[in-house]
């Protein structure tokens, strides 16, 4: 199992609409790719309370290349962010992590 942290820092003001677009949007087109969310999470106390990170959950590195391929080309998603963004860019930066777990990891 191979777990993936996804760390969007949002232009200062923007999280809003960036936790709008993954409630409206972005979850519905996961599910339709097959794409497997563990959690998300905002920053209670950290460097940035502009922060939404989340995990997800691949059999394989293929798997995650083959599936986050075909959702960042989809034409439904790229209209949406298109859409999301009219009023301004959202995300400021985007961070990524391919995560193993450990052999006392509950995580598997």
């Amino acid at each position: 199992m191979i777990y993936e942290s996804r760390t969007y820092r949002c232009v200062p003001g923007r999280l809003p609409a960036l936790l709008r677009r993954f409630e409206t949007v972005t979850l519905k087109l996961f599910d339709k790719h097959g794409i497997r969310p563990a959690g998300f999470f905002t920053t209670l106390v950290g460097t940035s309370n502009q922060e939404l990170t989340y995990l997800l959950v691949w059999e394989s590195l293929a798997e995650r290349d083959q599936k986050w391929t075909a959702f960042v080309t989809d034409p439904e998603w790229l209209a949406a962010r298109a859409k999301s963004e009219e009023d301004g860019q959202i995300v400021e930066t985007i961070g990524n992590q391919l995560l193993t777990p450990t052999t006392f990891s509950a995580m598997k």
